[in-house]
């Protein structure tokens, strides 16, 4: 039997784990790796996903940068909005899954806002604290701004995350966004906080390149 705090792990392509006994990794590397390596896909929210939006939403941890966990009734009315969504097409969230084994690990969604006098997208993400870390995000990121793009309705796509949420400040400016400045917003009603805006110009040939500005924003 192989000692699982001395496996290391080769990656053949995405979709298979070799693993082989080198002294080098834990079990716990291996799984990054892995999740590193897997397919980042997003898929519509459904009703079997409201376990998801249970540790999403309740968790204190997970909500430390939305104003605390929500409440069971209120994190249930919220999952009916998304699968509402869902069948609409207005609004849409998805659940972000890693392929293989068509895992479920969290959610992102893009959503029309009125902002400073235009009709612009906006977009959020969470993602389950185990597969943080793995550039996943990142890459479900990625995919929201293609089929936001090619919905072709608004030109701009914001994000607002926390001035204190390293992570996702770090996911705006990998994916192209530019740091527009600081703001307060009263999410959840009766809490303040305070936010970095990002926007992506979606009708730009390609994202643009974050500037020096930009690596310095959210710190």
């Amino acid at each position: 039997m192989y000692d699982l705090e001395a496996w290391t792990v080769e990656t053949v392509n995405i979709d298979e784990l070799y693993l082989q006994p080198q002294n080098i990794t834990t079990w716990k590397n291996c799984m990054e790796i892995r999740y590193k390596k897997s397919n980042v896909n997003i898929r519509l929210w459904a009703d079997y996903d409201l376990s998801l939006l249970e540790r999403l939403m309740g968790d204190p941890a997970m909500t430390e940068h939305l104003g605390g966990p929500e409440s069971s009734e209120k994190i249930r009315k919220r999952h009916a909005r998304y699968c509402q969504d869902s069948i609409s097409g207005k609004d849409p969230m998805f659940a972000v899954v890693l392929e293989p084994g068509n895992i479920a690990v969290g959610s992102i969604g893009y959503w029309e806002k009125e902002w400073q006098g235009q009709s612009v997208w906006e977009t959020g993400w969470s993602i389950l604290p185990e597969f943080q870390g793995n550039d996943i995000a990142s890459r479900a990121t990625a995919l929201v701004v293609e089929r936001a793009r090619k919905e072709g309705k608004y030109r701009f796509l914001h994000a607002y995350p926390s001035t204190d949420n390293a992570a996702s400040n770090a996911i705006c400016r990998k994916a192209g966004f530019i740091f527009q400045g600081v703001f307060d917003f009263e999410y959840p009603p009766g809490n303040i906080m305070r936010c970095n805006d990002w926007d992506l110009d979606l009708f730009a040939e390609k994202p643009a390149a974050a500037s020096a500005n930009n690596s310095k924003a959210g710190q």
